[in-house]
């Protein structure tokens, strides 16, 4: 079995951490060890000392800045990152790129180790990024680009992304695509012999109408504005659109919300609680994903595992993850007046929305599960582990 040094970030609602952590607990559970350096010490230690401790396998690095899409570390992050490898002593690195100056020092960092090293490289992107259009995601993946042509492998979670890297100079065979996977068993449709009470939590708070959700970031990325504009256009009886999650913009929207409409939207705002969620997800019909930018969306892939029918744009991968028939996928311009068509068919044809969720379930069971994800990685490490091997001798 390998040791595995994972390298992260610890932040809230970032997709990357929970990734990360359920990554690591499945990789141990299988047998290997894995250590997981994340940035999680604001400003140094006031002493001056060292993070390191001499058996402890999480070591956190300081930083000065940490956002949603950024990491800024402190000038003595590099030196406690080498001498964390060093200690530690693993067989590979795997590093969950946190769009951090460290990330183009690691391959000159794991080559002076002779330790392989991995990346996931998960920024989102949209769909016009396939013909490598200008925009904001597409600076960050010029930028990373030559970088990544350092690494030994580069794992992305879709074959779009892999051919935008291949378009910017990657290499094709220094490409992996291994998609996100969540458990099946945790995120699964209602049992008719098992009833959750959580379930009769949510509808005590939600009501009895049928339930549209929305669960991620309410930022401009996420296009919730564009949601609520074609919710308010359509007629709702019955139904209620319930919002997930927090973010820069929820006051903004909230106190927008049109009054004749505040009854059929809820804000609930950010839920931790995992069982909560997924109690959430089972009691929703359909789930709504309208994002302009996206990687893989991890909440999509839940929402689709508990049987619920999902539309999403198609930007980043989730476009890919749908299409076929396990969702409807619509187009990340005009997302208000695609909706404002779309909402009334899924209002008026329950039968079309089962359809769809259990098509959903199906499709995460084909592809996206988290046992798929870490067969797949492990196939990965041992080939790099085997010609580092060969090398060696």
């Amino acid at each position: 079995m390998a040791h595995i040094a994972w390298l992260g970030k610890k932040t809230p609602f970032c997709g990357n951490v929970t990734y990360g952590l359920n990554t690591t607990e499945a990789l141990r559970q299988r047998g290997h060890q894995t250590s997981f350096i994340h940035f999680d010490n604001p400003g140094g230690l006031s002493n001056g000392e060292s993070a390191l401790l001499a058996n402890d396998p999480e070591v956190s690095l300081p930083y000065l800045v940490k956002s949603q899409v950024y990491t800024i570390p402190f000038p003595g992050a590099q030196r406690e990152l080498r001498e964390s490898l060093e200690r530690l002593q693993p067989d590979l690195v795997h590093a969950s790129l946190t769009l951090s100056p460290l990330d183009f020092r690691l391959p000159e960092l794991c080559e002076q180790i002779g330790v392989p090293l991995v990346a996931t490289f998960h920024p989102p992107f949209d769909s016009g990024m396939r013909h490598l259009t200008a925009g904001t995601q597409q600076l960050t993946y010029q930028l990373y680009a030559p970088a990544l042509a350092r690494y030994d492998k580069v794992i992305v979670f879709s074959e779009l992304q892999a051919e935008v890297l291949t378009k910017l100079g990657v290499q094709e065979q220094r490409l992996a695509v291994i998609p996100n996977g969540v458990d099946p068993e945790c995120w699964a449709p209602t049992s008719p012999q098992c009833s959750n009470p959580m379930q009769q939590e949510v509808l005590g708070r939600v009501g009895n109408e049928r339930i549209f959700l929305y669960m991620g970031r309410i930022a401009a990325e996420k296009n919730v504005e564009a949601l609520l504009r074609a919710w308010r256009l359509v007629e709702t009886k019955g139904c209620r659109l319930v919002i997930v999650g927090d973010g820069p913009l929820r006051s903004t929207l909230q106190n927008n919300s049109t009054p004749t409409k505040e009854n059929d939207v809820l804000w609930w705002g950010y839920e931790s609680d995992l069982n909560t969620k997924v109690a959430l997800l089972q009691c929703a019909e359909v789930f709504l994903l309208p994002s302009l930018v996206e990687g893989l969306s991890l909440a999509l892939l839940e929402a689709m595992a508990t049987g619920t029918a999902c539309v999403a744009t198609d930007a980043g991968a989730d476009g890919e993850v749908l299409d076929g028939g396990a969702g409807i996928v619509l187009s990340t311009q005009g997302v208000t007046s695609q909706l404002r068509t779309l909402l009334p068919v899924l209002r008026d044809q329950p039968v079309l929305t089962a359809e769809l969720g259990r098509r959903a379930r199906m499709r995460v069971l084909e592809r996206y599960t988290i046992t798929r994800n870490i067969d797949d990685l492990e196939t990965l490490y041992r080939g790099l582990l085997g010609a580092t091997k060969m090398a060696a001798a």
